[in-house]
């Protein structure tokens, strides 16, 4: 059995939330239009793909029904994007930006650049690669 103290500064967890935390001050200086990471994730896919099913576009973004259904309700709301019945298939729904968020995907992708910029700031570039490289070998 091992003897070595528990710190919790030193816990994978913990260091995540700090690391979770200050890139979520970065987005939140930088994000436009007040988007949350959640919102501004489903916009840029949506931008992507010009229109998506709404169950699809759950699974691009690593969101469950529930969660996706509220992301997208709120950005209709803020006439973002629309929603309109899937033509082969009347029970699934498809969600399109609007002109208006087309012509500010740019924007929204230089707001992106920003934030991964200013996140990833304190690393190297072999840094930066590596750890994206491990982050996505946990998740």
């Amino acid at each position: 059995m091992t003897t070595k103290l528990y710190m919790l500064e030193e816990q994978v967890g913990f260091i995540m939330r700090l690391a979770g935390q200050r890139h979520s001050g970065i987005f939140k200086a930088h994000a436009l239009l007040g988007l949350t990471p959640a919102q501004f994730s489903v916009l840029i896919k949506v931008l992507e793909l010009g229109e998506c099913s709404q169950n699809d576009l759950g699974r691009k973004t690593a969101m469950d029904v529930a969660t996706i259904k509220g992301v997208v309700e709120r950005l209709r709301a803020r006439d973002l994007v629309y929603v309109k019945p899937d033509p082969s298939d009347k029970r699934r729904a498809l969600v399109v930006p609007i002109e208006g968020t087309k012509a500010m995907a740019q924007d929204l992708k230089d707001a992106g650049h920003q934030i991964i910029k200013e996140t990833l700031e304190p690393l190297s570039v072999s840094e930066s690669e590596l750890f994206l490289t491990l982050l996505a070998k946990i998740s």
